[in-house]
């Protein structure tokens, strides 16, 4: 895959800042973008696009975004944004809130609603676009993290932040397969923060449990295919004892093994329902997720959805 680039920097000055009005809101979503230079002496945007992800870089000078109801109709309501700053300071003002945006921390902003972002001074950030129909929380439930600001560096918000930089410094590296499954572990990680926020994990666990749980539930989908994924195989990766991995997962009110056992079946549900010419069969998504033995997978698949791997793949494709 190959990246895409815009840039205003071609152009004759008089006519960058037409360009980058039409270009943020054609690669982004649809928003008003107020310069605050008259002829905009940069204005670049990297894209990448890995699985359901939008990845892009932008960088350019002091600017004001804003999204409202006319713009909102016009498209984008469907996705979600989360901005890693790597440069300049900003604002971010969503759902009553506002975030003061540093180097080292990002924000999250729902797309579906008004919001404004302004940074006063030239920057840089990562935009990743996300559907948030690939996240498994509500809109309601996203505006825990709206109008935001997470530290990059640590806690599940770094893990988080970790993930997502490092699927941009690599975007254009990745085969098309390898792109969707380490963004669907992106999506998965976003799901965990806004669970976290919400209170819905363990509130009684210390931030270090928390931020430990975050990068061992990373590690684990980074590993799904491995049949040979373990409690020791984890264990020995993070340095720390079996007993204390079982003791994390305990505070979740689940085991390790039922974790991973839940994720590879989601895995194969959203493979065997992704519309495809070129299907592939039942045992070769089940062995692709780490299920070894066929029929200990549809057992499984049909306690936790209610059919058969093989109705399911043929209600979902009607075939």
């Amino acid at each position: 895959m190959m990246s895409v680039v815009l840039s205003v920097l071609p152009l004759p000055p008089s006519e960058r800042a037409d360009y980058w009005q039409s270009i943020v809101s054609d690669t982004l979503v649809p928003m008003d973008v107020t310069l605050h230079e008259r002829e905009p002496a940069t204005g670049t945007i990297t894209v990448d696009t890995l699985g359901p992800l939008q990845i892009s870089v932008v960088e350019a000078g002091p600017a004001r975004v804003s999204r409202h109801a006319p713009l909102i109709s016009r498209g984008g309501a469907e996705y979600m944004t989360i901005t890693l700053q790597h440069q300049g300071t900003g604002r971010l003002t969503q759902d009553g809130r506002q975030a003061l945006v540093r180097p080292g921390t990002f924000t999250c902003s729902d797309a579906g609603r008004p919001y404004g972002r302004e940074q006063p001074e030239n920057f840089r950030f990562t935009s990743i676009r996300v559907p948030k129909d690939v996240l498994a929380v509500t809109d309601t439930e996203l505006r825990a993290i709206t109008g935001t600001v997470f530290d990059s560096r640590c806690g599940t918000s770094g893990v988080v932040a970790g993930h997502l930089e490092r699927l941009a410094e690599q975007a254009a590296g990745f085969d098309p397969y390898t792109g969707r499954q380490l963004a669907m572990t992106a999506v998965d990680l976003l799901t965990v923060l806004v669970r976290e926020r919400q209170g819905l994990l363990n509130p009684h666990a210390s931030e270090v449990a928390r931020g430990m749980l975050a990068r061992i539930k990373e590690y684990i989908l980074r590993h799904l295919a491995d049949p040979g994924l373990s409690p020791e195989m984890i264990a020995g990766a993070h340095h720390m004892s079996v007993r204390y991995v079982h003791k994390i997962f305990e505070a979740e009110g689940t085991t390790v093994s039922r974790w991973i056992h839940r994720e590879r079946l989601e895995r194969c549900r959203r493979e065997l329902s992704r519309q495809s010419r070129s299907a592939p069969t039942v045992s070769a998504v089940a062995q692709r997720w780490g299920f070894v033995n066929p029929s200990h997978f549809s057992r499984s698949f049909r306690t936790a959805y209610g059919m058969s791997p093989r109705d399911w793949l043929s209600g979902t494709r009607g075939v």
